[in-house]
């Protein structure tokens, strides 16, 4: 081995090792300070892009799922003002068999008409008052509404049902038992009949909207799964790789330090 002051290639290596050791220390220490094994393009460019890519797809999912949840709002209230039409219809229904009664008179009769008077007040107020946020499927005024399902932008379509043309045109004003007898086999079972139709309309978009958001969900879910096996630290394995390097650094460091000792080997020489 040749003896040099100028030249310590010994002392050269062990300060390579120790630069190596503290550079991935630092790469671990910033894993387990940030929690990802890719945080930046710097740690891997390639993934960051791809992971990019993939947060950008979570961000519009849920955007979709907001305008979702949204839609699920505005077909609920509607199939719940449709719901509480339906049950006021059967009371209805009674009332006008009750008035095609020739025998129903006087009194009892003024009762009964005032009572169908109410009730088709109350089916108004539950066309009227069925609005969330702004919009009103069940008013005359209503219009379709388009709905975007995925982050792709496909739509598909709330059909706007109009009961005010559908009910409560068909529930004609009674002055005798002779039109409670023509609004029962007629009007009522024409209103019964759309009735029937718009719940059912209602409730499909309801579900199909619920299914959508669920689905998205679990979609996010798996692409969410996916992005952390990419980009997400080991913690384990980096809490026992930084154990690790720990050691390594200190024995690095005190292997340089014996390398900076030896040049006064070369003074004994002189002595």
């Amino acid at each position: 081995m040749v003896g040099s002051i100028h030249t310590n290639a010994t002392a050269m290596t062990a300060l390579s090792n120790l630069d190596n050791t503290q550079t991935k220390m630092a790469t671990v220490q910033n894993e387990i300070g940030t929690g990802y094994k890719v945080a930046s393009a710097t740690d891997n460019g390639a993934v960051f892009a791809i992971a990019q890519g993939l947060r950008s797809d979570i961000a519009g999912i849920a955007a979709v799922n907001q305008e979702l949840s949204n839609a699920q709002g505005m077909t609920s209230v509607a199939d719940a003002a449709a719901t509480n039409i339906s049950n006021s219809m059967a009371q209805i229904q009674s009332t006008i068999t009750s008035l095609a009664d020739a025998n129903t008179t006087g009194t009892a009769r003024t009762d009964l008409l005032t009572h169908l008077s109410q009730l088709t007040a109350t089916v108004s107020n539950f066309i009227a008052n069925a609005t969330y946020n702004g919009t009103n499927l069940l008013s005359s005024s209503s219009s379709n509404v388009a709905v975007i399902s995925n982050y792709g932008g496909a739509q598909y379509t709330i059909a706007a049902q109009d009961l005010v043309s559908q009910v409560l045109s068909n529930l004609t004003a009674i002055t005798s038992s002779t039109d409670a007898q023509g609004l029962l086999t007629a009007g009522f079972k024409t209103a019964m009949s759309s009735l029937g139709t718009a719940l059912n309309s209602l409730a499909g978009d309801e579900n199909r909207i619920k299914t959508q958001i669920s689905f998205n969900s679990q979609l996010s879910d798996a692409i969410t799964s996916g992005l952390g096996s990419m980009v997400d630290a080991d913690m384990s394995k980096a809490a026992a790789q930084l154990q690790s390097l720990q050691v390594r650094q200190q024995l690095a460091t005190q292997a340089l330090s014996i390398a900076n000792q030896s040049p006064q080997s070369i003074l004994s020489l002189f002595r």
